[in-house]
């Protein structure tokens, strides 16, 4: 009898302003394991949160019609079969058939953005007990939110651009005092959204009409906003981290190039034509072109930035360089980076197939240490609490 390969899920889409993205990457990855040793299940998030499986989600030329393709494709969850197995279960056609049930193996976590990144779907694998790639929920949170990610690094001398951050009630409520502390910090700003990537909702402002202005829009995709000094000149750097806390590699740098001074959403996507290629379509120097001492700076910085946020598989760390003083702040990590940031470790002789073996043995890997530790303190607290009723819970604190 021939043995079936692992069922492998690819997870992507998911509600979020990085959606496409997303489909991008996933898509990238499922061509690269279309001939390994792994069985594809594409789990696909609709852009209404609805979960999808189906071979057909593996064509990008699908995605031109969402509608269309969300009625080919099966609705689907996670469920236990009769072995009490994780599976991803969808109904099968027909009025007596039962529905398919695929015991998972693992999980390719591929969502840009969202609850897809910041830790919500890592912590439904971690209650259902599943290996998933990537960071585990409070690496991912973290990354999410710009704000905390800087006051993390802030409290680990690791140094970041001089900011302020407010939420929609404080900007409706205190808004001449924002815009005075704004002055303070010196004109031109960059506006961000707290929770989001890709650089959308991003703007760089010299003027208080403007900043109002990309402060509204801003609000449109978050409901906290970080405002920091600009950098001039300045030089973006980027490097990625492979492996877990306890032991991990940095790969070359790399220097992303922008229509502007800073890299936007349609520089990273949307140049070149090859937008179907995800991050690896945007212009980029790689190796970057800086000393090799700002680079072996950068790279130690990386691994260390990895280290504090426990970090997990693969994760991209952007920086803003002062081109004249080569002073180096931290901007933010991405725990699941577009494309995976492959092309930076291809500098490294390692393929993309290569990368998302090496994710999934992390995952593995993960999985299985902390299935290895206690996990439960080998006692019935409630027997013994059953013993004097409810009466005798009171005070018990």
């Amino acid at each position: 009898m021939t043995e079936q390969a692992p069922h492998l899920v690819v997870a992507f889409g998911g509600v979020s302003p990085e959606h496409e993205v997303s489909v991008l990457t996933a898509m990238q990855v499922m061509s690269a394991l279309s001939d390994s040793k792994y069985s594809i299940l594409p789990l696909y998030i609709s852009k209404s949160g609805q979960w999808l499986t189906g071979d057909i989600l593996k064509e990008l030329e699908q995605y031109g019609d969402l509608d269309a393709l969300i009625q080919q494709a099966s609705p689907c969850y996670f469920n236990r079969d009769q072995l009490g197995r994780v599976v991803l279960e969808h109904p099968k056609k027909g009025l007596f058939s039962k529905p398919v049930q695929q015991a998972i193996y693992a999980i390719v976590v591929a969502f840009h953005g969202g609850a897809g990144e910041n830790g919500s779907f890592q912590g439904i694998c971690e209650q259902l007990d599943l290996p998933y790639t990537g960071s585990g929920v409070l690496a991912s949170s973290l990354g999410m939110d710009k704000v905390k990610a800087k006051q993390l690094c802030e409290a680990n001398r690791i140094p970041v651009t001089s900011s302020l951050n407010f939420y929609e009630e404080d900007w409706d409520r205190h808004n001449a005092t924002i815009l005075e502390e704004v002055e303070q910090l010196g004109y031109p700003v960059i506006v961000k959204p707290s929770s989001l990537g890709s650089s959308i909702g991003v703007k760089k402002v010299d003027t208080q009409s403007a900043l109002i202005k990309a402060v509204e829009t801003a609000f449109r995709y978050d409901a906290q906003i970080l405002i920091e000094e600009s950098i001039a000149p300045l030089i973006e750097i980027n490097c990625a981290v492979l492996g877990t806390p306890e032991s991990c590699i940095s790969s070359v740098c790399e220097r992303p190039i922008g229509s502007g001074e800073a890299l936007s959403f349609a520089d990273k996507y949307q140049r070149g034509g090859s937008a179907d290629k995800g991050m690896v379509s945007a212009d980029r120097v790689i190796p970057a072109d800086i000393s090799d001492e700002l680079s072996q700076e950068i790279r130690v910085l990386s691994e260390q930035i990895f280290r504090v946020f426990q970090a997990a598989g693969v994760a991209r760390i952007d920086y803003l360089v002062q081109k004249d003083t080569e002073k180096v702040y931290f901007n933010e990590i991405n725990t699941i980076p577009g494309s995976f940031s492959y092309y930076l470790w291809e500098h490294s002789k390692l393929s993309f197939t290569d990368l998302l073996d090496q994710l999934i043995e992390t995952a593995i890997t993960v999985h299985q240490q902390k299935n290895g530790r206690i996990l439960h303190y080998d006692t019935n607290l409630l027997s013994d609490k059953a013993a004097t009723g409810l009466k005798g819970l009171k005070g018990s604190k």
